[in-house]
Order: C-alpha cells, then structure tokens, then sequence
C-alpha cells in the first residue's frame, strides 16, 4: 500500500438470531477526526483495513460541540469531525464486504423520518453491510442547542428507533408516540437487509434495558477486559428480566493495545467484537501500524 496523504412497540419487534462466536472478530474505530477527517486518509485507511480482514469499520458523530469545550465534550470546538453518514457513504464506495457502522449517532438529536431515509439508502449504496450504532447522547450542551431537553433523550431515543423500524418494515408505515407522530406517508428504498441491524450504546440500566428490547446488539467503548465482564453480566441479567433468548452480539473498543493474551482476555469476558481505535491525534504512519498489528490474521498467528 502506498503511504498515506496528509412500551407498547416492543411487543411487535421481531429481532434476529445473532451468531454466537468463540473468539471476537476485528473491527476498527475510524475517529472522523484529525488526520481521519481527510477523505483520502479514510477511504486509504478502509481498503486497507479490508484486504487485512477486519469485518467492520465505525465511525462516531457528534453534530456540534460546546464553545468554550467543557467536560466532558471530547473534543475542541475547531476540531473537525466528519458527518458518520457521510463518511461511511463515501467509504462504502471504496470498498466491497467490509461491513460500516454507526459508533454511534446521537438518536434523539436527530429527525427519525429523515434519518431513517438516510440510514436505508446508505445500507442500499453499500450492498446491504451497515450496522445501526446509536445512543442517547451524554452532552448537553450539544442536545440543548438541537432541541432535545436531556431528561428526555431516552423517551425519544425509544420513540425514534421504534418510528425508524416502522418506516423500514411496514406495508403502511404508522406510528403513533409522545414525540413522532406520522401516517398515510411511505418511503423508499426500504433497507437491504431485513431487519436492518441495530447496536445500543451505552453503559448505563436504560441503555441495557433498550438494547435487550430494541436490539441486535450492545457497544461498549474503551472498557477494561474486567470492565467488559460487568456490563455483560448486567447485559445477561437484564435478557433475562426481558425474557429475551437470543443473546445480543458484544462489540467492545478495548481500553488497551491488543495481544494474544488480551484477546483471550476480552473473549472470556464475552466479547464479539473488538473494535480497536487509534489515537484521535494518529498521523498517516501510526494508522497503518495500527492496522497491520491489529490484523486478524497476525492477532490469530500470535495466539498459536
């Protein structure tokens, strides 16, 4: 490769059966930030990660940030960061069987009709290969000034995600709640896969609570291998009060630079998937590196 340029709609939800895998596949974190905003970074940066084996690329979002930055914004207020859906478009026409996902968008921020669209037509543009990330955001400032009270980005993040699988799923798409109302309207393309899958993130009860009812599967981000084992016991506990049988597919950014013993690690603790990220400040040079030491194969070579 070349060198890099500078409530009551659970009931009806109907969830697919999740494979269960004994080691975790690899995925990357592209932080759309820094040096990963340019878009020839980016798409240099997916082809690669695809020749090498990683199942997934993820990108994250925030729409905008607190000036001047206060905790726990993750980032100054000039910073770039690319739109996720956008990034990942332009992505999926660079590469082929490499799935994308949302790590994750900030829901309730965002029009579920709108999105929705835009979620559908990019898993159409990509083959059928995207993962839906989402979460109900933690930053106040940056829900405040999109209209979104923080005692209620849960409700809506619950009303929103049933309104999308609504519009992706019905012969006469309806929806009736507290904050989205719609019916008599359609909208195509419907997605490629069906159901489209769905990721919760978040550490907290209701983030549990929502990914055993609404979801395919759960995303925690920059967790301890020990850190991983807790929200996955909290995870089972909460399948259980749902009465969910089909357990939900672990995807976890480690905390930690990877080897044999750390993937054995994070396995045991009941990983799926272990997205690893480089630093948001990585230059072209530390990206690649990333990529060849975290390469499927060379993590399964060090294993044996």
């Amino acid at each position: 490769m070349a060198a890099l340029p500078s409530c009551r709609y659970w009931h009806a939800l109907r969830l697919p059966t999740v494979a269960v895998v004994s080691a975790p596949t690899i995925g990357l974190f592209l932080y759309n930030v820094h040096i990963a905003a340019d878009p020839a970074v980016a798409a240099a940066v997916a082809v690669r990660a695809e020749e090498l084996g990683y199942d997934s690329l993820w990108a994250g979002e925030h729409v905008v940030v607190p000036r001047p930055r206060v905790a726990p914004s993750p980032m100054e207020p000039d910073e770039t960061i690319l739109d996720p859906l956008v990034l990942l478009a332009h992505l999926a026409a660079r590469t082929s069987r490499v799935r994308l996902g949302t790590g994750v968008i900030v829901l309730p921020q965002r029009h579920p009709l709108v999105l929705a669209k835009q979620l559908a037509s990019l898993d159409v543009v990509s083959g059928g290969r995207l993962i839906v990330g989402i979460g109900a955001g933690y930053l106040e400032p940056e829900l405040a000034a999109l209209g979104v009270p923080m005692d209620e980005r849960g409700a809506r993040t619950d009303e929103y995600l049933a309104a999308m699988r609504a519009l992706w799923t019905s012969e006469a798409p309806a929806f009736e709640g507290r904050h989205v109302r719609f019916a008599g309207v359609d909208a195509h393309p419907r997605p490629v896969q069906r159901p489209l899958p769905v990721v919760v993130g978040g550490g907290a009860p209701a983030a549990h609570r929502r990914a055993t009812r609404a979801a395919d599967g759960w995303y925690g981000y920059l967790l301890s291998p020990e850190a991983t084992a807790a929200q996955v016991a909290a995870l089972r506990k909460a399948e259980a009060d749902a009465g969910r049988e089909r357990p939900l597919h672990i995807s976890v950014t480690p905390e930690r630079r990877l080897d044999a013993a750390t993937v054995r690690a994070y396995a045991g603790a009941g990983a799926d998937r272990l997205i690893v990220a480089p630093r948001p400040q990585a230059d072209g040079p530390a990206l690649l590196r990333l990529l060849d030491r975290n390469a499927p194969a060379a993590l399964a070579a060090a294993a044996r």
